[in-house]
């Protein structure tokens, strides 16, 4: 274990990252989102690391922005800069970087612990807990990649709805929704979310990278854009090692073991 606001712990290939602020739910700070940029960074440079793993410490994966530190001192318009930075850099990181990301959300996320739960490319969720993006009805404004990220999973029509009124749902209903990949009991996610993250450790990382780079975004390009993008990851991919790896694995009747050349 290292760190206070984000605990990081290795499970073979796979890096947890816990916010480790229970007393507070978990509500993001400064210094949170500064440790979970480090710990992002130092993974997503790190080979050996196949898959992360994001979830909370206690009964909430995260409530949001600390509201009582808000009100108990208003911050200079530096400190406020810097925060709305360090938010935006921490989910664009879950978002881009080229290892694979699932959301532990073992309890409440709103606010801007939901917007890290959508930054990741898979969520595994809680049925019972409550998820909310409050928001605009707080008088203040979504982050994280929201604008985009909650339509590329329910379409435009229900993301207006989700973040103009700012409405509690359930774990279970965001999973009929799409807006998670899988609601279960809460004491079964952590269970889920590491068979998944083993499945995904044992993915090509290259290939991996390039969907996850493509998928979501290319629907802002062209057919040609997205088509000539796909050709150029092809390509590249071709002349890796991990290609020849999984075409002799397939052929030996064995699972491949790559190393991400």
């Amino acid at each position: 274990m290292t760190g206070s606001e984000v605990l990081a712990r290795r499970e073979g290939p796979l890096f947890v990252l816990t916010l480790n602020r229970p007393h507070r739910l978990n509500a993001v700070s400064l210094p949170l989102y500064e440790a979970l940029i480090r710990e992002l960074e130092g993974a997503a440079a790190d080979p050996e690391i196949r898959c992360v793993i994001v979830t909370g410490e206690g009964r909430a994966f995260c409530a949001g922005a600390d509201l009582k530190e808000h009100r108990d001192r208003e911050p200079a318009p530096a400190e406020r800069r810097r925060y709305i930075e360090m938010a935006q850099r921490a989910n664009r990181l879950m978002q881009t970087m080229g290892t694979p990301v699932v959301a532990a959300v073992n309890g409440h996320a709103i606010g801007a612990g939901l917007e890290l739960a959508l930054s990741a490319d898979f969520a595994i969720v809680a049925e019972g807990a409550k998820l909310r993006l409050p928001e605009v009805a707080l008088g203040t404004f979504v982050g994280g990649g929201v604008v985009y990220s909650l339509s590329d999973r329910v379409g435009t029509l229900k993301a207006r709805e989700i973040i103009h009124l700012g409405d509690f749902f359930s774990g279970s209903e965001a999973a009929a929704m799409g807006v998670v990949n899988q609601a279960v009991p809460a004491e079964r996610v952590m269970l889920e979310a590491t068979r998944l993250a083993r499945r995904l450790a044992r993915r090509a990382p290259i290939p991996f990278a390039a969907a996850k780079r493509l998928i979501g975004p290319a629907a802002a390009l062209s057919r040609e854009e997205a088509m000539e993008r796909e050709q150029a990851a092809l390509e590249e991919i071709f002349g890796t090692e991990d290609w020849r790896e999984g075409l002799a694995a397939f052929h030996e009747g064995r699972r491949p073991d790559y190393r991400g050349k």
